[in-house]
């Protein structure tokens, strides 16, 4: 927490050298309060956690012995383990429900990193299970997934820029979580990863932070009340309440719990990927515009082909 204060000392201090403003002091603090909220409940569910792992972890498959190798093999597995829990955060709605709290913000700084959803603690550490079977410690499985998180708080930041290539290919950089946290629809869903960003790559849910593409944080449809705790955590689950009371039938009812955020039975909402085909058609009429207006782009652009 000190190494903390002192870098967010550091930045609020940097944007008012680049004037710009980086924080509020309302953001800040319902950042902290709903930090504090899920580290209360984190505290009282990790004993849980840890008994569930040990359970597992009784039936291992396999041993691996202590060493460099059981250390890689266990940062490996936990950053992947934590991919898919987020992936899987952004692409049902029901986990997005809880989610959601992270991404509410329009703000973006390191304090954003604290922003944290509130009642993930509850089923997180099912994610790891499976490491257990590998023959890993509990007590390490939770530990790695406390040191990851770490660096996960680190990046919420527009102080820092591009770092060099190699770094911005292999691992989350500021600009790789700039991109997760905007609105824009090029970036939505995009970027999942916590300390590796190949996992992205891998999978196709990798995007670059594009120089005419500036980030713009919080949701596609910003809160009504965006300071009020109970709101930020249970909107989502209003929505969900409202749209369950639809006329519909059960297994449409089942589609607005788990199917990604914005599907709806008659097509009046949006989903992220609907979003972006609609950017891409918009973008691609524009381009198509100003050839038509500009002769001298259209046979620029043929020479470049």
């Amino acid at each position: 927490m000190p190494v903390y204060a002192v870098l967010i000392l550091g930045e609020i201090l940097l944007g008012s050298f680049r004037h710009r403003r980086f924080y509020t002091l309302k953001e800040t603090v319902i950042n902290m309060y709903l930090n504090l909220l899920n580290f209360g409940l984190d505290l009282m569910l990790r004993g849980a956690a840890l008994l569930l792992l040990t359970f597992v972890a009784q039936h291992k498959l396999m041993t691996i012995p202590a060493g460099p190798v059981y250390w890689v093999t266990l940062f490996l597995l936990v950053d992947v383990a934590f991919y898919f829990e987020h992936r899987v955060d952004h692409f049902c709605r029901f986990f997005w429900a809880v989610h959601v709290t992270h991404h509410s913000s329009e703000e973006y700084n390191l304090s954003t990193g604290f922003r944290s959803s509130v009642l993930m603690p509850f089923y997180k550490y099912f994610y790891l299970a499976p490491i257990a079977l590998l023959g890993l410690q509990p007590i390490d499985i939770i530990f790695m997934f406390s040191a990851l998180q770490i660096y996960g708080i680190l990046v919420h930041t527009q102080a820092v820029k591009k770092l060099p290539r190699w770094v911005e290919y292999f691992f989350v950089t500021p600009s790789h979580h700039r991109v997760h946290h905007a609105s824009n629809a090029p970036y939505l869903d995009k970027n999942m990863g916590m300390t590796l960003i190949v996992w992205d790559r891998l999978f196709g849910t990798f995007a670059e932070e594009l120089p005419d593409e500036t980030p713009r944080y919080g949701l596609t449809k910003p809160l009504d009340n965006p300071h009020h705790a109970t709101n930020i955590i249970f909107h989502e689950w209003k929505a969900i309440g409202r749209d369950l009371k639809k006329p519909v039938s059960f297994f449409n009812k089942l589609k607005y719990l788990f199917m990604p955020p914005g599907w709806s039975h008659d097509g009046s909402s949006m989903t992220s990927k609907d979003m972006r085909a609609a950017w891409l058609e918009e973008k691609q009429r524009r381009k198509q515009a100003l050839q038509k207006k500009n002769p001298v782009v259209k046979r620029q652009e043929m020479l470049v082909d």
